[in-house]
């Protein structure tokens, strides 16, 4: 790794398995051999999950008899106690080939439709994935918003003060004056403005600055770190991060600030997806795939409406049932098409892989049943029973077309769609049969997307 020091772990995919090292289970794909002590703080975190309740971001498996503990549909990294990075790509990144430095920068392109990460530089982080590991290319995005803060100047502010001066400043108190100065005519207990970088601002950075010190293993990134940090030597770490961001305030001028302290937050474990810490100082941060996906589509969906159709996401005006004057069971579709005030399209992500030679009673191209339930519930309330409703899920090789279309024998004006998304070129796949196909353009630069994805720095 020409960025830095090697980093002591391994990358995977989501749904791979992790087994202990000392097994003498001879290796198979999707299963990997981990340091024993790793194994054992994984194992730990199942059955922390599984008592808390928690999104289950690894679970407790088996293969060929062996006990395993398999990664879910959570992307990122996850660190153990003594250093040890797993590193979690989407699955897709082995469907669409390319390998992993293509699937890294895919992960960021989708990370970056994120509410929380869209303040990712993506050309730099796209460039930087192709040699780093994903922790190390965050670090390295929080290090350059610091650094821009730098160049442009940390912020002070005027604060107040009360000290027993050698000379007179400000305001003098004279109770607390002539309690502790009676003898002392020399002194003079005053309450005066100072002015100071000693803000909670600079200190979540400069405590932010430490932690990614402790846990970057690149040499560039600790060089820049610690010069960083230097500049911060006046101000005080950050000892209460969570109250400190109470008191934060983006003043007038201070938009430059915003990155760096969203940055912050994640690498503080304020407000962030990190999960795995249990007992263990050992953050590791995870995506839930299914978030990430949705985000992605609805971004870059957005775009490839044709006016003057508008895209509404996470629409909740309807529900279920109703129960005693109440509404029950909130329907809540990841996408909704209006045009002007009518309701004419729902659409739902699915982060799943469809395999579309599998078009058979048994496998049926590997659709859920509560899926296709979930969008007629949708159908039936936003579209009144009439019109069409579609499944989006990722495009692969291996479901690279739209499949023929599904219908509701008892819903006879209902029509279930099931559509690829491309990740490369960001464009849904719309049949040119299907009523809505005016709806949607194509959009022109889609070859220069692949090629921007295709650019491994």
């Amino acid at each position: 790794m020409n960025a830095g020091a090697r980093v002591s772990g391994i990358t995977i995919y989501e749904f791979d398995a992790l087994m202990a090292a000392r097994s003498d289970f001879a290796g198979a794909e999707g299963l990997h051999p981990i340091p024993d002590n790793v194994y054992r703080w994984l194992e730990d975190q199942c059955l922390r999950v599984a008592e808390q309740g928690e999104a289950s971001w690894l679970r407790l498996a088996q293969r060929r008899g062996r006990r395993v503990v398999q990664v879910t549909s959570f992307v990122g990294v996850i660190r153990a106690p003594d250093g040890f990075q797993i590193e979690v790509l989407p699955k897709v990144g082995k469907a669409i080939g390319g390998g992993v430095a293509e699937a890294r920068q895919l992960l960021i392109e989708m990370l970056c439709c994120l509410q929380g990460f869209r303040h990712v530089q993506t050309d730099g982080a796209r460039i930087s994935a192709a040699r780093m590991p994903l922790l190390e290319v965050f670090i390295a995005e929080f290090l350059r918003t610091v650094d821009h803060i730098v160049k442009r100047g940390l912020r002070g502010d005027y604060s107040s003060r009360q000290d027993n001066l050698f000379t007179l400043r400000g305001k003098l108190l004279m109770a607390p004056h002539v309690r502790q100065n009676l003898y002392r005519a020399d002194r003079f207990f005053t309450e005066h403005d100072k002015f100071s970088i000693d803000r909670p601002e600079n200190r979540l950075l400069h405590a932010a600055l430490r932690r990614a010190l402790m846990l970057s293993a690149s040499r560039l990134n600790q060089q820049l770190a610690r010069e960083l940090a230097f500049v911060f030597a006046d101000v005080p770490v950050s000892a209460q991060p969570r109250g400190d961001f109470q008191r934060a305030r983006l003043d007038r001028g201070m938009g430059y600030y915003a990155d760096a302290l969203a940055w912050a937050r994640l690498i503080l474990d304020e407000e962030s997806p990190l999960t795995g810490t249990g007992g263990h100082r050992a953050p590791s941060l995870l995506f839930p795939m299914e978030a990430v996906f949705e985000a992605f589509v609805a971004k870059h969906l957005a775009k490839q409406l044709a006016r003057p159709m508008i895209l509404k996401t996470q629409a909740r005006s309807h529900h279920l049932v109703r129960h005693c004057e109440q509404n029950w069971f909130r329907l809540k579709p990841d996408l909704l098409i209006r045009d002007a005030d009518r309701d004419t399209l729902v659409l739902d992500s699915k982060w799943k892989l469809l395999d579309g030679l599998k078009a058979n009673g048994t496998d049926k191209y590997g659709l859920a049943q509560s899926d296709f339930y979930q969008l007629q519930a949708y159908g039936q309330s936003y579209l009144d029973g009439r019109g069409d409703v579609v499944l989006i899920y990722p495009k692969t090789t291996t479901f690279d077309r739209p499949l023929p279309v599904f219908e509701f024998p008892k819903v006879e004006r209902l029509r279930l769609w099931v559509l690829p998304f491309c990740l490369k070129s960001r464009q849904l796949s719309v049949p040119d049969c299907a009523p809505f196909a005016d709806a949607f353009r194509d959009i022109s630069d889609a070859a220069g997307a692949d090629l921007a994805l295709s650019n491994l720095g």
